[in-house]
């Protein structure tokens, strides 16, 4: 009979083993959660404060900010804290919130973008209706319903791995505390938990990406069918190449660790693909988002131009 403990904390394996590596993730993480933490920061504000960009489409993208900040803070200042410390315990606690805001911030993210691709598709489909259609009080709706609706989700989770029964070791074969690496370490019947990560996790996100698909494959056939434009065709699908390429980076990786089936010949695997959704990708969304939107990097142009404008005033002559 296996041995059951009560758990009080667990040991999160890290990114490495090797020490000389240590010290070069720190310094290439610490440069990675920083630019995350300004570029997402800067499209938040400049979206609060520039009244031409108070629109659906950028409701949201200010949305998508400020869930890539907190979701790369769920999971980067722990790594780079035990990057530097030789104690990589978390508390049992402490890794089931961890667990919980992971899920709540990626499955928001998922079901945001779907909301923005439907977005782009009243635009580009309904222009005359699309200030109708989508109102502040139906955009207010759809986010509300994006954060609730991953909330409850998320808690499913966190509370069907706490009520686990772990076994001895406290080893967690990952960065942060995740459902797949805690099912490696319970005892007894874990199937229940697997089908959900599998089933409930794959339906929330392939359910958005096949809705954010439809968006495009109607804005396709509109604009092939019924407008018959190709210069048309090829100015929207600009408009909407950021969010598609935003899409992408993030259903990729995600799709690959949380739908097929856990194993623990697959964890290396996973850390690799884990590093791609919780750090390099939240970076990404805003040099994608300010690099091929005129109207962002307009506003950031004048935001900065009347920054540096009112600290010359204030300069003594």
């Amino acid at each position: 009979m296996e041995n059951v403990t009560a758990m009080n904390e667990f040991v999160l394996l890290g990114l490495t083993s090797v020490k000389e590596l240590k010290p070069l993730f720190f310094v290439i993480f610490s440069i990675i959660y920083l630019v995350n933490l300004v570029g997402n920061g800067a499209i938040l504000v400049i979206v609060i404060l520039e009244p031409k960009l108070h629109y659906p489409m950028y409701f949201f993208l200010g949305n998508l900010s400020c869930l890539d900040i907190c979701y790369s803070s769920v999971t980067l200042p722990k790594v780079l804290l035990n990057l530097l410390s030789t104690r990589k315990a978390i508390s049992f606690l402490g890794c089931i919130t961890q667990l919980h805001f992971f899920h709540f911030l990626g499955s928001t993210e998922s079901i945001l973008l779907a909301i923005m691709g439907f977005d782009r598709f009243v635009a580009i489909c309904y222009p005359l209706r699309y200030s109708v259609i989508m109102n502040p009080q139906v955009c207010a709706l759809l986010a509300a319903v994006a954060w609730l609706t991953s909330f409850f989700y998320a808690l499913m989770h966190s509370v069907m791995t706490a009520h686990l029964n772990f076994c001895g070791s406290q080893k967690l074969n990952h960065f942060f505390c995740d459902v797949k690496p805690l099912l490696e370490l319970a005892c007894g019947d874990t199937l229940l938990n697997q089908w959900l990560v599998s089933i409930v996790t794959g339906s929330i996100a392939m359910g958005a990406f096949l809705l954010t698909l439809l968006s495009y494959v109607y804005i396709i056939g509109f604009l092939l069918l019924k407008n018959r434009s190709c210069s048309a065709l090829h100015k929207a699908l600009s408009t909407c190449a950021s969010h598609f390429v935003v899409v992408g980076l993030f259903y990729g990786p995600v799709g690959y660790t949380y739908i097929r089936p856990a194993s623990a010949s697959s964890m290396t695997q996973d850390r690799v693909v884990a590093i791609i959704y919780s750090a390099v990708t939240p970076v990404l969304n805003p040099l994608i988002y300010t690099l091929r939107n005129k109207a962002v990097m307009l506003a950031l142009r004048r935001t900065f131009t009347r920054r540096c404008l009112s600290k010359d005033c204030q300069q003594p002559r």
